[in-house]
C-alpha cells in the first residue's frame, strides 16, 4: 500500500470518496448547516481552483488502481480532508496517507507542527496519529471540530 500525490484529473474521484464517506460518517454529528457548508468546501470548482494555485495539494491510496483513501493539505501543514472508504477501515490507510504528509512536511524547514480541525467521528484517529487537543469543542458555520 502506497501513498500517492494525486494529479489534477484525480481530484474529482477523490472528492467523490470523500462526499460519500462524509455522508455515512460524519453528516449524522452535524446540523443541516453544517453538511451545506461541508459540501460547498468540498465542491470541485472551489476545490480545484485551490489545487491550480497550490493552496491544496492531495494524495490518494489506492489497491487494485482504486481509490481507498485521501488526504489533502492546505497551505503547507493544515490537514483539511482525511477520508478511507468504509470497506477499508482500520487497515493502516489513514496512518499511511498521515505519514506521506507528516514526511512532507518534515522536509520543509519552516514547518514545526502539522495542525488539524477533526470532525467528532474523527477525533479517536487524530489522537492514535498522535495529535492532541489544543482547544475545546467549537462550531463554526455549523461545523463541528473538537481538536
Amino acid at each position: 500500500m502506497e501513498a500517492i500525490k494525486l494529479s489534477r484529473s484525480e481530484i474529482k474521484a477523490a472528492l467523490e470518496l470523500v462526499w460519500t464517506v462524509f455522508l455515512e460518517f460524519e453528516a449524522p454529528d452535524y446540523s443541516q448547516q453544517g453538511i451545506e457548508e461541508f459540501r460547498k468546501f468540498v465542491g470541485y470548482q472551489f476545490i480545484i481552483e485551490q489545487f491550480d494555485i497550490g493552496e491544496l495539494q492531495f494524495w490518494g491510496c489506492k489497491i487494485n488502481d482504486q481509490l481507498t483513501g485521501v488526504i489533502a493539505i492546505r497551505g503547507k501543514n493544515h490537514i483539511c480532508m482525511l477520508f478511507v472508504k468504509k470497506e477499508f477501515h482500520k487497515r493502516g490507510i489513514a496512518k499511511r496517507l498521515f505519514q506521506t504528509v507528516e514526511t512532507k512536511c518534515k522536509n520543509q524547514k519552516d514547518i514545526k507542527e502539522i495542525t488539524v480541525n477533526s470532525s467528532p467521528y474523527a477525533i479517536e484517529v487524530y489522537h492514535r496519529l498522535g495529535f492532541v487537543d489544543t482547544d475545546k469543542e467549537q462550531t463554526v458555520n455549523g461545523i463541528r471540530f473538537p481538536l
